[in-house]
């Protein structure tokens, strides 16, 4: 695993073979990238198929709406020699010639073993990375089945940059110019603040084209997104490079003056860099024509024109002015120098602990989430939100996987009033990136508060169906939120469809829980009292009940308004304290102790004197002979009372003494009931501190096994029921008005469409 980081997040300073014939690389200028507008969002990676293999990438899917923004494989093309590089072939009759399909690529025993593995874990990233190894050992220059191994694992993990520049590097090597562009179009759609795949790009660009503008066009679309970053340095020094290496002395000035307005890595190295510049070369030759006027100096380009004007027999009248004017030129940049170095002194500390800025699989140390958290508080209270934004955008590159980042990603957003940029974000999220739980029902709540109630139910209905089939928390909460809305037919069909697909299954271990649910709720909420009584019964049928769902049932049953059903939960506790597993599965001796302990409570408010004498007998019988009782280790009436008053000032609970077995090690305390609550696990019914488990239901038997590695996106091996945390949902005042948004599609592998550049600083503005 250690091998494979360098290469998932490394940058190989090589590019791909030149072709002979020049893209045009031309997109808007980078000052009508704004954060405002959100294009639409962008299909730029391939699902796997049913065969473990991908669908091919499909340029054409990429919106005009983008192609204004960030620029599309297509227009790059010459309408010359298209075919010869990589462009669609044409037959005899002037028709294009389909591309042969991922079908036709033949797999060695050792792959063919691999796609599987990765078709039925396809979190499993150490497989993939044995795939890809595979696949480049026996592809050769088969570039089909390059495609379908890539197209498949980028789908899976769109940040790994690394594999974007290999995949790149094959299509340069096989097949063309424009299947190279149309890879990078395609990684900077997936990772676009991502320096390194700027990076890569811009070198291959360099190695392939002539015409600078095409160039420069291509640098300054990196630099709009990326070029405020404190490690954007291996950018900005390859830009210098290039145009040092076309002795551009005017760009090359501009370039370092646009870099001193930003805290980035080595900007003392920058400063010095434009001191020697200015230095070394006339004052005319750095700069641009627009500032030569101001300065009242001539121009390389206009010095011809005004030799007749020059002194030369007298130096000091031309040298004073161009002296005065070189130190006013580098005075102004030395001033913003100082302010950027001013604000570096402030972010310095935040950057240095950023250990791993790229991408990976395995987990981050909880450091390095800290200082992720602490620099977000510092930069949110910035008044420029384009830097909030990039900081964010960084963030969840390197914790990708952590749905707490782009929740507050989202809440941020929102609290600024920007609600376009937080659905932005939170479809990247839940579509692509996390693959756990608790941001889908952020995400529904979110979508439920802001009015977007279909795509409230399409991500509940994503969770329990689709991404963790079965889901107690997404059935209840759907259930729950149909019921704010009114609607209580829908409410009660969430339970009874997940019910009855329950039912079908043998040995459900949801289904007990399931029906608890429903009958609380169709008392608590429907008030329907007739219809709980009868969920609850259908329990008696179940053979794996376990002891939160008698808790459950006995709770239940204490706090319906009604004649007690002591049969039915006599015959429910009798089954379970009564059973034996002979495969060692059964509940434990404590367990069934302490379920017979609460029973003995509830017939003491409930029952009758022979039901108390039944179940006290086999409670003695069952457990109170099974142990050795010490005289030393029996409590005198009066030590007994105020232990129980300690458990209660602990809990917060009452207690009943009466009613339970003497002998019991462990006396049970039932909780205070209300009926007033309508919500599952309310305050007027916390789980309470003797019965840990009822109200942490383990979903483990519901959730994915993970691979043996730290899986990308994994689940956990458990996750309690009630475990998520609420989010604050604070919708800010300006967004009180703001139209209902169109129901949302299902959830898709998609790539949302990132938000445009913001425009930077520098231009659009003169330095004289």
């Amino acid at each position: 695993m250690e091998q494979d980081q360098s290469v998932a997040a490394g940058v190989d300073s090589g590019s791909a073979e030149p072709g002979a014939m020049a893209f045009d690389l031309t997109t808007a200028n980078p000052d009508a990238n704004a954060y405002g507008h959100n294009p639409p969002a962008v299909t730029a990676g391939s699902a796997v198929d049913h065969d473990g293999g991908a669908q091919a990438p499909d340029v054409s899917a990429y919106p005009a709406e983008h192609a204004a923004l960030n620029g599309t494989a297509g227009e790059m093309a010459n309408d010359q020699g298209d075919a010869e590089n990589g462009g669609a072939a044409i037959n005899e009759m002037g028709e294009p010639v389909p591309e042969p399909s991922y079908e036709e690529a033949v797999l060695s025993a050792e792959e063919a073993r691999l796609w599987s593995v990765v078709t039925a874990n396809s979190l499993d990233f150490n497989s993939w990375i044995a795939l890809i190894e595979e696949t480049e050992k026996n592809a050769e220059s088969n570039i089909l089945k390059i495609r379908k191994v890539y197209d498949a694992f980028l789908a899976e993990f769109p940040l790994c940059f690394g594999y974007w520049k290999k995949y790149a590097d094959h299509e340069g090597r096989l097949d063309g110019v424009s299947k190279v562009i149309e890879v990078y179009e395609r990684a900077i759609l997936a990772v676009t603040y991502s320096v390194e795949i700027w990076y890569n790009y811009c070198q291959f660009a360099i190695s392939t084209y002539e015409d600078p503008d095409i160039i420069r066009r291509l640098f300054e679309r990196g630099l709009a997104y990326v070029g405020t970053d404190y490690r954007s340095n291996v950018l900005w020094d390859e830009y210098i490079k290039y145009e040092e290496s076309l002795q551009a002395w005017s760009h090359l000035a501009v370039i370092y003056t646009r870099l001193l307005e930003h805290p980035i890595q080595q900007l003392d190295r920058y400063f010095n860099c434009l001191k020697e510049l200015a230095s070394t070369r006339a004052l005319s030759d750095i700069l641009t024509a627009e500032e030569a006027s101001v300065y009242g100096v001539a121009s390389e380009n206009s010095n011809q024109a005004l030799d007749g004007e020059a002194h030369p027999d007298d130096p000091d009248k031309s040298s004073k002015p161009e002296a005065e004017n070189l130190a006013k030129y580098i005075s102004m940049r030395e001033e913003m120098y100082k302010k950027a170095k001013e604000y570096e002194s402030k972010i310095i500390g935040f950057e240095l602990a950023i250990r791993r800025p790229y991408f990976h699989v395995k987990p981050l140390d909880n450091p390095e989430l800290e200082n992720w958290h602490n620099y977000l508080d510092f930069i949110e209270k910035e008044e420029d939100i384009n830097k909030v934004i990039k900081l964010y955008e960084r963030c969840v590159i390197a914790c990708a996987n952590y749905s707490e980042f782009w929740i507050r990603y989202v809440q941020c957003m929102e609290d600024k009033g920007s609600l376009e940029l937080a659905n932005n974000a939170l479809a990247r999220a839940t579509h692509v990136f996390v693959k756990q739980p608790e941001i889908h029902l952020f995400s529904a709540r979110f979508k439920e508060l802001n009015g977007d109630v279909s795509g409230a139910r399409a991500e509940y209905q994503h969770l329990y169906s689709v991404l963790c089939p079965g889901f107690l928390e997404a059935i209840v909460k759907h259930s729950n939120m149909e019921h704010r809305l009114g609607d209580k037919e829908s409410a009660c069909s969430v339970y009874e469809k997940a019910i009855a697909a329950e039912r079908e299954k043998e040995q459900s271990q949801l289904l007990p829980t399931l029906l608890i649910q429903y009958s609380r709720f169709l008392f608590l909420a429907i008030r329907d009292l007739e219809k709980a009584r009868e969920t609850l019964t259908e329990l008696h049928e179940q053979l794996n009940i376990t002891k939160p769902v008698l808790e459950a049932v006995i709770h239940l049953e204490s706090i319906l308004p009604c004649e007690k059903r002591i049969d039915l939960l006599d015959s429910l506790v009798e089954k379970f304290v009564t059973h034996e597993s002979s495969h060692g599965e059964g509940s434990s001796l404590v367990d069934k102790e302490e379920i017979s302990s609460i029973f003995l409570e509830f017939l003491d408010l409930f029952g009758d004197a022979k039901s108390i004498k039944k179940s006290l007998t086999r409670h003695t019988t069952l457990f109170s002979c099974k142990r050795s009782i010490l005289p030393s280790k029996k409590r005198k009436a009066d030590d007994a009372i105020v232990s129980d008053r300690d458990k209660l000032a602990k809990t917060g609970g009452t207690r009943p003494v009466t009613g339970t077995d003497p002998n019991a090690s462990n006396p049970p305390v039932w909780p205070a009931t209300s009926e007033a609550s309508g919500q599952p696990w309310g305050a007027a019914y916390a789980p309470q501190a003797t019965y840990p488990a009822y109200g942490t239901y383990d979903y483990s038997h519901q959730m994915p096994q993970p691979a043996a590695q730290a899986a990308y996106g994994a689940y956990p091996p458990t996750y309690p029921a009630q475990g998520y945390t609420q989010q604050s949902y604070a919708q800010p005042a300006a967004m009180a008005a703001a139209p209902v948004p169109a129901a949302a599609p299902a959830p898709t592998a998609a790539y949302p469409q990132q938000p445009a550049a913001a425009p930077q600083p520098y231009y659009g503005t003169t330095y004289y």
